[in-house]
């Protein structure tokens, strides 16, 4: 079974990933943030650096879809191919921080990539306001977060919406966590886990907090 967690800059994917893959002892994969190359360069110049970084992050998450499908284990992800593709590489290029051509490419290559891989059997979103990711982000220090702008949280926030509102490929699980705090309360983490345990049991779940392909699964108000 493959999980993956979705989620703006800050909203806890990492933490939720943690916390899952100790609870139901599934293999996590995480993003490849403190050890990536590109970021401190990026975050300093995003122009000059946006679309290295979306290619090392385009072929990290590709091979990390490659490893999860050929272990036959039950793995978690920390965020997917799909919201480069979807919602940092097209932000740059509506930003003018990556070129027309550059994010054809880009693009392109995404194109191919997918038809080799398929969609995580579940995907978890953490739905955040920013005021929620600025606070977030704060309490992780990280040193290259210090110059993210507000404007472009707000904007990355906006596409988020946008694409999880079309979101069909499979089960999806959307957690607000404006209010459930998983990363402080053990009751809060335990709704989300009552609630990933009815979709891959096949229980009932509220059609409210589960969206699912219209065509592959049955929604079910509980």
């Amino acid at each position: 079974m493959h999980i993956a967690v979705a989620g703006n800059i800050g909203s806890g994917k990492t933490t939720l990933t943690t916390l899952l893959a100790k609870h139901y002892n599934w293999k996590a994969h995480f993003e490849d943030a403190d050890t990536n190359p590109y970021l401190n360069d990026f975050y300093d110049d995003m122009q000059r650096w946006s679309f290295n970084l979306q290619i090392y992050f385009l072929n990290s998450r590709f091979a990390q879809v490659q490893d999860i499908r050929k272990s036959g284990m039950s793995v978690i992800q920390d965020r997917t191919i799909y919201e480069d593709a979807h919602i940092f590489a097209p932000n740059l290029h509506t930003m003018g921080l990556m070129t027309a051509r550059d994010f054809e490419n880009y693009f392109s290559l995404f194109q191919l990539m997918e038809s080799f891989i398929g969609p995580p059997d579940l995907l978890i979103y953490l739905r955040a306001s920013v005021p929620t990711l600025v606070s977030q982000i704060s309490k992780r220090g990280r040193d290259y977060e210090n110059s993210i702008r507000l404007d472009y949280l707000t904007r990355l926030n906006e596409r988020y919406e946008a694409w999880i509102s079309t979101y069909d490929a499979g089960k999806l699980l959307i957690i607000d966590v404006d209010t459930n705090k998983f990363m402080e309360n053990k009751e809060q983490l335990g709704e989300i886990i009552d609630k990933i345990n009815a979709v891959i049991g096949g229980g009932l779940f509220d059609v409210q907090d589960i969206v699912s392909a219209p065509k592959k699964v049955k929604k079910i108000k509980a």
